[in-house]
């Protein structure tokens, strides 16, 4: 049996709520085992002995939408995979310390470098961006409202479907659930 950790898109945000020990029991329901829920925003760590991701995040994304009814976009990371992101140095000690927020995208899959460039577009005086593997690195210095970065624009100048997460709630999940 492999760990894994999946994080889902659209969970207690834009009016749908989802309560956990819902999510959780969904998850068991697709015979997974060992489920929980890590805060209310679509974190779910499970076990299971399937080893191809692209067949559980399409199995998780498609009983959610027969349960809940809508879409609901599936990153799936390994245990490993989330230690090297909460551990990736994406940007200077200093950079950390003038920001407001730091966020981590997950991607359904790797930019390209044609889509890189245009996210590197986007780097301001508020907003600093570094791509790695299926990740995308945000720092924030200014409030996020003040920022014309989302997750919608995220999408569209990369061309895949993205969740954000900030870096505080990865390192949570690294260090309890990570291997």
């Amino acid at each position: 049996m492999s760990r894994y950790i999946a994080f889902l898109r659209a969970i207690n945000v834009g009016g749908h709520t989802v309560k956990m020990e819902i999510l959780r029991q969904h998850f068991e329901s697709f015979g997974f085992s060992d489920v929980e829920t890590f805060i209310a925003s679509g974190n779910v760590i499970f076990q299971t002995a399937e080893q191809d991701v692209n067949i559980l995040e399409s199995k998780i994304a498609s009983g959610l939408k027969t349960l809940l009814g809508y879409d609901i976009a599936t990153f799936i990371r390994t245990g490993e995979e989330l230690t090297e992101i909460a551990a990736y140095q994406a940007f200077p000690p200093a950079d950390l310390d003038s920001a407001t927020a730091y966020n981590i995208a997950f991607l359904a899959r790797p930019p390209d470098d044609m889509a890189k460039q245009r996210l590197m577009v986007l780097t301001s005086e508020i907003d600093y961006f570094v791509t790695y593997a299926r990740e995308v690195y945000w720092l924030c210095r200014k409030k996020q409202s003040e920022s014309t970065f989302s997750n919608a624009v995220l999408e569209k100048i990369l061309g895949t479907k993205s969740t954000l997460r900030g870096v505080n709630t990865i390192k949570k999940l690294a260090a309890r659930f990570a291997l």
